[in-house]
């Protein structure tokens, strides 16, 4: 597995944005995940996946960096591991925390060029232990990354149980876009546009989160079995577990 290229680009960009950015202590983090699942679909070949991860502030400006273990994913053409770079900002607007960004998927070892970038925005409101979002990510059209352009939609809640270290958490998404080249837009849309849902639960103690999360999509795997990079099989329902380490 080569991961040089993904977090040499992590380490390098970061080392330049955190000196300007470096105004509160940075959160890192390390986690182990039974599936590395994005949008409902298994990055990971369906199999457990570390990853470990940066975010660091100052003022309105925010960075981050997270470098994955892919296992050679069929999604993204045998690629062992992918670099997330995110640069953007984030201010209050009246009671609602919004936020802007840009970021980069850096992938190792892909047999194809599979790099692309997204543009993201979100808006949550938070009333006592409730949270509640929504955003959209676009990617711009990559042809030979993506196939085309793709547009997530997506809205979520998260809710505190009072007097307990326990939060029940509540997500749905809708991934469309124009499709140019149908093999490689199955990566990110395996059957086309399609919806996705997430259920789950955390407890966090000190530095440490667990989580156990029911995803699933309304991919049909029998149309998206036709398309390699799909991986139709590691699209559909499934029970994801993690924990996290922060410090």
């Amino acid at each position: 597995m080569r991961i040089a290229y993904p977090a040499g680009l992590l380490l390098a960009s970061l080392a330049v944005a955190t000196p300007a950015l470096a105004q509160d202590r940075p959160v890192i983090g390390v986690e182990l995940n039974s599936d590395e699942n994005r949008r409902g679909l298994s990055w990971s070949e369906g199999k457990v996946s570390p990853s470990a991860d940066i975010f660091v502030t100052r003022g309105v400006l925010e960075a981050s960096g997270r470098i994955v273990a892919l296992r050679e994913s069929p999604r993204h053409g045998g690629a062992g591991a992918v670099g997330d770079l995110s640069l953007g900002a984030g201010t209050m607007v009246g009671p609602v925390s919004v936020r802007g960004r840009v970021t980069g998927h850096f992938f190792a070892g892909a047999e194809f060029d599979a790099d692309y970038v997204e543009l993201g925005a979100s808006a949550a409101y938070t009333l006592g232990p409730v949270q509640v979002d929504a955003g959209a990510d676009y990617a711009p059209s990559q042809l030979n990354a993506i196939g085309g352009d793709n547009l997530y939609l997506h809205a979520g809640a998260r809710a505190g149980v009072p007097g307990t270290p326990w939060t029940l958490l509540a997500g749905i998404g809708h991934s469309t876009g124009k499709t140019v080249e149908v093999f490689r837009a199955a990566r990110l849309r395996p059957d086309g546009d399609y919806t996705d849902w997430r259920l789950g639960v955390e407890h966090v103690t000190g530095p440490v989160t667990l989580g156990l999360d029911y995803v699933g999509t309304d991919v049909s795997e029998r149309e998206a079995a036709i398309l390699m990079l799909a991986d139709a099989r590691h699209s559909g329902d499934r029970i994801v577990g993690r924990v996290r380490f922060s410090f």
